[in-house]
């Protein structure tokens, strides 16, 4: 027979999944700091000049030529920032596993920051294609055919920032999913 189980046991539990649920949130925010950190700082040291100029006609490309660039370096950065900051709540989160209030202030912090690097890696995307494509019927030429270097460090940084995104959708629902089961 299985003794039935009492209101010490079914606590022990929810705190257990709470305090692994804080766990991986913890986990996932410090691979989110390495993801926009390493994106903010490759576009930001991104340029490249082509080998064939002249001292009276230099081409060259450097991400902040371009504003949209600088918005993903300053976005990735930002929320780079917040995350650091945000670590040692999550880790007061693994220790303290009933604290609420604080759990809900993140989900309301981390939605904001998901919506800035969302909007950063998406305008930069549209930018970093119509330097792949072009756009024909703007008489628009794809530059990435002559700045290959530069190209491939642009597209590299939106990687880490959409890994980063990715996170931010799984912490907001496990940060819920930890606060509805808190008694």
């Amino acid at each position: 027979m299985k003794p039935e189980e009492g209101p010490i046991q079914e606590s022990t539990k929810v705190s257990g999944f709470i305090r692994g649920i804080s766990i991986l949130v913890l986990v996932l925010r410090i691979i989110a700091v390495f993801g926009t950190l390493g994106s903010a700082l490759a576009m930001g040291t991104t340029d490249e000049t082509l080998p064939f100029s002249t001292q009276a006609v230099i081409f060259q490309a450097q991400y902040d030529d371009i504003p949209t660039f600088r918005f993903f370096v300053i976005a990735n950065a930002t929320v780079c920032g917040y995350l650091a900051v945000s670590i040692p709540m999550a880790i007061y989160h693994v220790i303290r596993v009933t604290s609420a209030k604080s759990r809900a202030l993140l989900i309301f912090f981390d939605t904001i920051m998901l919506a800035l690097l969302t909007a950063g890696a998406s305008s930069a995307t549209a930018v970093v294609y119509l330097a792949h494509k072009g756009n024909s019927s703007a008489n628009w030429l794809a530059i990435c055919r002559q700045f290959q270097n530069f190209c491939e460090r642009i597209t590299g940084s939106l990687i880490g920032s959409f890994a980063a995104v990715f996170i931010f959708v799984l912490l907001i629902p496990f940060s819920g999913l930890i606060l509805t089961r808190q008694r």
